[in-house]
């Protein structure tokens, strides 16, 4: 019974570990005009690069729950931006939010210009 609930119990994030976490994800956002965190097997997540890809837009994808301090950085996520769910998407540093936001700004337009300033449109 102990390696049950050892294993679906959530540890928090050592402050240490924490740090380290929030400097990586914040060099991911800086080095990124835009990146999406996402999980490989989350349907919100396919939808959001397939929408990205559909324009022609270039973006990094960084895969949660492949990275092994994948945990911890969704810890640091939430920690910048309130939001635990993926995807997150950031265009310019700055977080749009999950799935359905990005799908508002693509239906009214405004994705495609968000992705210009950024220079990540295909030509």
């Amino acid at each position: 019974m102990n390696f049950f609930r050892s294993f679906f119990s959530t540890r928090p994030t050592s402050p240490g570990t924490m740090a380290q976490a929030s400097k990586k994800v914040q060099q991911l956002i800086n080095d990124n005009p835009v990146v999406v965190f996402s999980k490989s097997y989350c349907p919100y997540c396919k939808e959001t690069k397939r929408t990205l890809e559909s324009i022609g837009a270039t973006f990094e994808a960084f895969e949660l729950d492949k990275a092994a301090d994948g945990a911890a950085l969704q810890d640091a996520i939430q920690e910048l931006t309130g939001q635990r769910t993926v995807p997150n998407t950031f265009i310019l540093q700055e977080s749009i939010g999950g799935n359905s936001d990005l799908q508002s700004l693509y239906s009214s337009g405004k994705l495609k210009g968000l992705l210009a300033d950024a220079g990540a449109l295909s030509a």
